[in-house]
């Protein structure tokens, strides 16, 4: 019962991002703006694990940038479709292809839920998270939320840790990032994704 009420929960939080306003107060929008290349479009979109993407381009490796327990921040509350401030257990990490960095992720679940039903983020140290993401018939998955980073969002965070001109792409508007939640047994991981530089730069020669 508790499962069936988890799925139902999760259902009605998909439904309600769903049906939000398309420009979100913190950036957050349900469809890519259109002006986009065809290409930046794919990748934002693109489902599936984004490590398996990155691995078709050519060595992908990990780091670790933070790991870490926190207060949940209001911009990242409603996708989890929790109070601010209730405590989250947080990972930020950078993941690059042959040496070059492409993807600053940040991934956060209910402070619980990390010694529960996703005990295994704690777990993963240089693994990505899609080693315990899709082998699981379970868990249900967002729509993706996309949005041009900004220097309020909590991604920037771990977007900064990772490259050092973080600050003067964040002012140019041409860092683009992605969103999802993942739901299992009624608790929610949610993990933002963004594409750096030197990504782009790789997806065009393939």
């Amino acid at each position: 019962m508790a499962a069936a009420g988890g799925r139902r929960g999760a259902s009605a939080i998909i439904a309600a991002m769903t049906d939000a306003s398309p420009i979100a107060p913190t950036g957050w929008r349900n469809t890519v703006p259109p002006v986009l290349p065809s290409s930046h479009k794919y990748w934002l979109l693109r489902p599936g694990a984004l490590t398996a993407g990155l691995r078709a381009l050519g060595r992908m490796q990990l780091r670790v940038l933070r790991e870490y327990a926190s207060g949940l921040p209001a911009d990242e509350a409603p996708a989890l479709g929790l109070p601010a401030r209730s405590p989250v257990w947080v990972r930020e990490i950078v993941m690059s292809i042959d040496g070059v960095d492409c993807v600053a992720a940040r991934s956060l679940t209910p402070l619980a839920a990390s010694h529960g039903v996703w005990q295994g983020m704690r777990r993963l140290r240089t693994r990505p998270l899609a080693d315990m993401l899709y082998h699981d018939r379970s868990i249900v998955r967002t729509p993706f939320a996309v949005a041009r980073v900004r220097a309020s969002m909590p991604l920037y965070r771990a977007v900064r840790l990772a490259w050092a001109d973080a600050a003067a792409a964040v002012a140019r508007g041409t860092l683009l990032a992605r969103r999802s939640v993942f739901w299992r047994h009624g608790q929610p991981l949610l993990v933002a994704e963004c594409f750096l530089p030197g990504f782009w730069a790789l997806a065009r020669r393939a």
